[in-house]
């Protein structure tokens, strides 16, 4: 009897590209094999005990005779390559259409709608990394008190605003307004509201992001354990992925380690069942947006060390799973996404150690497992994992 999963994601470790990636652009993406290479090899000795070098070769990581857990790949079979589609097509959704772009920056007459509601005119409207549209732009933001408007590769609209000139509840109310406005052909998956703050040539994001996510377009797996009396928990930006759809409690973080916190303090909680749904967003964030291969192995050698912790707060009735939404490679000369397969560990004393899964067609195969372990009503796209990988 499974009482708890612990379903984290390790935001953007994509390990190889999918074979529509060259259509994406993101042909030789491979974000884990491709950094561990580019670092000489990672030092994952928990990682590799659970069978992550068992999935793909990795520099540093070798496979192992018998993995602690069960192990594979998933296939996003969506089209797309945003966190939003990622988390969705896990909580068991398929999207027929990829959410949509705008390479070219938003339509005059949305902005001038938005302008207008928001009282005030708006800086960029440009295709940009974060940190680099601030500070081009931070300076005059700060002269003339307008809030910066980019997007990316990916299906977003980001705000960005110093938070001595446009506070940050202001900055939020703005991101609404977006969020009201964005619906149909320019139904962008998600609204990002991007304070940050310094001096120029010393701007820094701060940890107030917020995102606004179109509410899932099909049943989720958190919709079906809610419905059944389960609680489903969401560290980090989780609920702000479902637009809280699903979401019965929610602790945003402030990094990585404070998601690990997290985690931690409530599997020693021993006063709730359900789903624990965490995205440790660091990987992406930091260092895959920003091309810091160094700096994502650094954190992949965090978290590795502080895996043990985590299955040391494990009971019998949990199962823990470690996956991811989508590639950021930091490697290759693009700061966005890439379109690649994601690994798959499922790990607990239940669990047939060593179970070999392949590739999943879907990354749906989780939401799918997750209802028959928890036995609420089956999901409409995905198939269960549970004989596979569960001792009888």
């Amino acid at each position: 009897m499974i009482r708890r999963v612990i379903l984290i994601v390790l935001d953007s470790l994509g390990i190889g590209a999918l074979p529509d990636a060259a259509q994406y652009g993101d042909q030789g993406s491979n974000t884990l094999g491709n950094l561990a290479q580019a670092v000489g090899g990672l030092d994952l000795p928990n990682l590799q005990k659970m069978g992550l070098g068992n999935i793909i070769p990795v520099q540093g990581v070798d496979p192992v005779k018998l993995p602690t857990a069960a192990y594979g790949r998933l296939a996003e079979k969506s089209p797309g390559k945003d966190t939003t589609t990622g988390h969705w097509e896990l909580a068991g959704i398929i999207l027929s259409e990829p959410f949509p772009i705008f390479p070219q920056g938003f339509p005059e007459e949305l902005i001038a709608r938005f302008e207008q509601q928001i009282g005030c005119q708006t800086l960029g409207n440009v295709v940009a990394s974060g940190t680099e549209i601030i500070e081009r732009l931070g300076p005059q933001h700060q002269d003339t008190g307008y809030p910066i408007v980019y997007t990316s590769a990916d299906s977003v609209f980001q705000l960005a605003a110093h938070e001595e000139v446009i506070a940050v509840p202001k900055l939020y109310r703005m991101c609404e307004v977006a969020r009201d406005l964005l619906v149909g052909p320019y139904g962008v998956g998600r609204v990002i509201a991007r304070p940050f703050e310094g001096e120029p040539g010393n701007y820094q994001r701060t940890a107030r992001r917020h995102d606004y996510s179109l509410k899932p377009v099909g049943p989720t797996i958190g919709e079906r354990m809610q419905e059944a009396g389960f609680w489903v928990i969401g560290v980090g930006k989780i609920y702000d992925i479902f637009a809280g759809v699903g979401i019965t409690h929610s602790f945003p973080t402030k990094n990585n380690q404070d998601g690990i916190n997290r985690i931690m303090n409530l599997l020693q909680d021993q006063e709730w069942d359900g789903l624990l749904w965490a995205n440790l967003v660091d990987f992406d964030m930091l260092w895959g947006h920003r091309n810091d291969f160094k700096g994502y192995a650094q954190g992949l050698v965090h978290f590795d060390a502080a895996l043990p912790e985590i299955v040391a707060c494990l009971k019998d009735e949990d199962i823990l799973i470690i996956t991811a939404d989508h590639g950021c490679d930091p490697t290759t000369p693009s700061t966005d996404h890439s379109r690649e397969y994601v690994p798959l560990l499922i790990y607990g004393t239940s669990v047939k150690p060593g179970t070999n899964l392949g590739t999943r067609p879907t990354f749906a195969d989780v939401g799918a497992t997750l209802a028959e372990i928890f036995r609420v009503p089956a999901l409409p796209h995905g198939t269960s994992l549970v004989r596979k990988v569960l001792k009888s």
